[in-house]
């Protein structure tokens, strides 16, 4: 049996020499929900002792403060998963979405 799940994750479109980033699922800034998870599951890894992917401020010690900062800069190696009801899905990865707030 097929796996009714499909992918759109043929996200790049290369005319030439320029290569596109196409966002076919949802808008192209990441949506108060998705940021709200990504800051809470950084936020309760740095809490456990995971390493930061940016230079620790002297003044912050929150680590939900630390999770923001790593979400602006875009240091996080994560990607978007956003899902249609009929099971189609795209990764977008975090760099892609702009930041809005």
């Amino acid at each position: 049996m097929l796996d009714p799940k499909i992918s759109l994750n043929s996200n790049l479109k290369t005319t030439g020499k320029k290569v596109e980033k196409i966002i076919k699922i949802g808008p192209p800034k990441l949506t108060r929900f998705e940021r709200a998870r990504i800051v809470g599951a950084r936020s309760l890894q740095i809490a456990l002792g995971a390493p930061l992917f940016i230079q620790l401020p002297k003044e912050l010690k929150n680590s939900i403060e630390l999770a923001i900062i790593e979400l602006k800069r875009k240091a996080l190696p994560i990607s978007i998963r956003r899902t249609l009801p009929n099971g189609i899905y795209q990764d977008i990865p975090l760099d892609w979405l702009s930041e809005e707030e």
